[in-house]
């Protein structure tokens, strides 16, 4: 049979080129697949220079290509989770927020829903308005990682701090959930105390404190700690009469610990709450607790035990490298006992949730706001389950499922395996700690006595299924989101605003020039390991607040040469100071030309910052914004632009003098001799205009700038709870300047009867003109 191709001798030749076959350009054989081909496959050169392929020269290997390729697509999409969690195991990365950015399926308003189940896409979404994207959750968490590197690398360079502590946020704000109503959870770990299981882990001695974990079997998840070694010089945090002696030892006492705690927090007016100190808001909550290097002996086998895909080997290998935290609180059901410490997992527990998937993030989303708009709406079973619980369900109902199953388009199913162990353990009244399953942490709050309503409150909410779900939730109020119109003006918004609470609260560190400029540098280096823009941002705010710190240390000049360098310093700190928000840098800048005797270049510097005030710009370091915060920052700022700019557009901050500023005016320096001071930015400008026309000698300007002065304070314009004393002071400062000693004296005494910070120099003032007027 003739097997020469019908076509050969038309193709024989080609615009005189020889033909040559595939097999002899590419040294291939034949094609692994059964059957034969009808021509031959031909590679030629085209008139336009090109290479042309004629003939079937793929045929069914395409084909089966194809099948295979989908068939791995189907795999994958099967086992997406599965594959995320050995790729990113830990998803508050630098790493994973890029993949997030780089992924198309991320950057679209919704999933693809199987069957178009418009229900779940609807939960979906209201819960996607109320939390945020994943990317905006990821974005949360690395705000608070960095925010945490930022003030513990302060504390390391710190060389005049008497004892180590390392800060760290916690609960769900750290954890990437920025809920409305959310209050800050803060821990501050006291490093310079070891903390063993047994006191055979002592290696060698060293310059710290040794306590042993004593656990109490009757009682697990608690444990005694009682000292082995007592350093030479007794710790700052825990001074002996902290311990409380016994026939077997002498033990860290709960309540003599926090005491000392709020002692040293004095003029921050912090009430003791639970095992934290609060403020009286119960906005804030400092928690000061130890560390133990190891895990205690009944939550090792929580890192061995059975479990599926979750939580990941290398975050379980993290978790048990850290060891656990001591928290200063006893068991419910001892409330005198005093020498039982709680052991406490917050850090292994902020890493459980780093390795959550969105959809587990969402569904622990879920319960929270089920717990708060339907719970606790129940006055009978009120207070009974708090977000801890369901937390705990959650890690529980990861572990014992395929990860797989935590996907968007089971959501509801997902919150249901959850709430059914809710259910299961109400009715047996045992919650088993996730770590030491031994301790039930129902005791004392839920027992057969009152657990009946709750498990009909738990059953009618799993009767009513998605659609009393959704018609629960979406009822709520979701605060300022109805004000923002689209998801990427809600994401861009609502971060701002997070990062506007918590902007100050690394504050009151810096104790040194050298310190300074090694913080500097530090925060130059985290600008360079950042990738994302907004936590470049952050930190470039961190850098520009830094160069306002270190124009207040920088030495006096005592020469010329040296005073044109020292200039030249200020200069150069001062204006990236400028960068922190819209007026703050620039009252600094005008004291500086204050405490240098050049009042006229003050008097316009003041004039401009007060012509950038509007009663509705967003002040930093505030609890809750009001609608009027957010339509005037919504109003001002864009999406597209830097951080940088929208603090300098719309946002105001408090004025921060260090301790013995260079810039506070000779004036206010017993303000900042021992301490410290925040003061009101226009209160600082009406202050800088009183004292230049003071010097200046204009009578009527004079008495018009402390009319203004007296009714900003009067009227508390732009002053806030925290800064009222400090504010009320400086008026008093004021009017004994101008003579009216008995205004003065009122205003000391008005500052030391406000609620929250008092003012620590206003009684010692008011002492002083006490005895003047003597």
């Amino acid at each position: 049979m003739n097997r020469i191709p019908r076509n050969y001798e038309n193709e024989q030749n080609v615009h005189g080129l020889r033909k040559i076959t595939y097999w002899e350009k590419y040294g291939v054989k034949r094609f692994p697949y059964p059957g034969r081909r009808r021509y031959t496959p031909l590679v030629y050169q085209s008139e336009d220079e090109g290479i042309i392929i004629s003939n079937d020269v793929f045929g069914l290997t395409i084909k089966q290509f194809e099948r295979t390729y989908k068939a791995c697509l189907d795999r994958r999409k099967t086992q997406e989770q599965y594959i995320l969690n050995l790729r990113y195991p830990d998803k508050s990365t630098n790493e994973y927020l890029e993949y997030l950015q780089d992924s198309t399926d991320c950057n679209k308003d919704y999933v693809f829903w199987t069957g178009n189940d418009l229900k779940e896409k609807y939960l979906y979404e209201h819960l996607v308005t109320t939390a945020g994207t994943e990317i905006d959750i990821r974005k949360r968490q690395q705000l608070f990682i960095t925010q945490d590197m930022i003030h513990n690398s302060s504390m390391q360079n710190m060389q005049k701090c008497v004892s180590i502590f390392k800060k760290m946020f916690s609960g769900s704000q750290a954890e990437g959930l920025d809920l409305p109503g959310s209050d800050i959870d803060i821990m501050y770990v006291i490093e310079d105390v070891n903390v063993i299981p047994d006191a055979r882990n002592i290696k060698s001695p060293d310059q710290r404190s040794t306590l042993v974990m004593e656990n109490d079997n009757d009682y697990p998840g608690f444990t005694c700690l009682r000292l082995v070694t007592r350093r030479e010089r007794d710790s700052y945090f825990m001074p002996p009469e902290c311990f409380e002696s016994t026939r077997k030892g002498s033990y860290l006492s709960v309540n003599t610990f926090l005491s000392n705690m709020n002692k040293k927090l004095h003029y921050s007016m912090f009430s003791l709450h639970g095992p934290c100190l609060s403020d009286d808001d119960q906005y804030m909550d400092l928690a000061f607790c130890l560390r133990s290097k190891y895990l205690p002996y009944n939550a090792i086998p929580w890192a061995s035990r059975y479990r599926w895909q979750w939580p990941p080997n290398s975050v379980i290998d993290k978790i048990k490298k850290y060891g656990c935290l001591l928290v200063p609180i006893g068991p419910r059901t001892l409330p005198d006992c005093n020498i039982l410490w709680r052991l406490s997992f917050s850090v292994a527990e902020k890493l459980l949730v780093y390795s959550f998937n969105f959809t587990q993030l969402l569904c622990y989303c879920l319960l929270k706001l089920t717990l708060k708009h339907i719970v606790n709406t129940n006055k009978h079973v009120e207070g009974l389950l708090c977000s801890y619980f369901l937390k705990t369900a959650l890690f529980w109902v990861s572990e014992e499922i395929d990860i797989d199953t935590f996907q968007l388009s089971k959501l509801y199913s997902c919150f249901s395996h959850c709430l059914s162990k809710l259910i299961e353990w109400v009715k047996n009244c045992y919650c088993p700690n996730y770590f030491i399953p031994e301790q039930n942490m129902f005791l004392g709050k839920i027992s057969p006595d009152n657990n009946k309503i709750l498990i009909h409150v738990l059953d009618s909410i799993k009767f009513d299924g998605i659609d009393g779900m959704i018609q629960n939730l979406c009822q709520q109020n979701i605060g300022h989101h109805r004000l923002l119109r689209t998801q990427l003006e809600r994401s861009c918004v609502m971060l701002d605003l997070l990062f506007y609470r918590i902007s100050h609260l690394n504050f009151g560190l810096v104790v040194g020039l050298s310190q300074c400029l090694k913080f500097l540098k530090f925060t130059e280096y985290l600008l360079k390991s950042k990738s994302y823009t907004f936590i470049v941002d952050a930190c470039k705010y961190r850098h520009a607040e830094l160069s306002q710190y270190a124009a207040q240390l920088l030495p006096t000049q005592t020469v010329t040469t040296e005073m044109y360098n020292i200039h030249k310093l200020y200069h150069i700190y001062l204006k990236d100071g400028f960068n922190t928000d819209a007026v703050s840098g620039w009252v600094l800048y005008a004291s500086f030309y204050y405490v240098t005797g050049r009042f006229n270049v003050t008097l316009r510097l003041v004039d401009y910052v007060l012509s950038k005030y509007s009663p509705n710009m967003v002040p930093t370091g505030c609890q809750m914004y009001h609608d009027r915060h957010i339509n005037y920052y919504r109003n001002h700022v864009y999406s597209t632009i830097t951080l940088k700019d929208k603090m300098r557009m719309a946002v105001l901050s408090v004025v921060k003098y260090l301790q013995h500023s260079s810039l506070m005016p000779k004036e206010l320096q017993m303000e900042v001799k021992d301490q410290f001071m925040v003061i009101p930015s226009i209160v600082m400008c009406n202050c800088l205009k009183f004292l230049c026309y003071h010097h200046i000698g204009d009578i009527v300007k004079k008495n018009q700038a402390l009319f203004d002065l007296c009714f900003t304070v009067e009227k508390r314009h732009l002053i806030d709870v925290n800064t009222l004393s400090n504010s009320i002071t400086i008026l008093g400062v004021c009017f004994e300047i101008y003579d009216y000693k008995d205004l003065a004296y009122h205003c000391y005494d008005d500052a030391l009867q406000c609620d929250s910070f008092i003012c620590v120099s206003a009684k010692a003032r008011r002492s002083k003109l006490l005895t003047d007027l003597v």
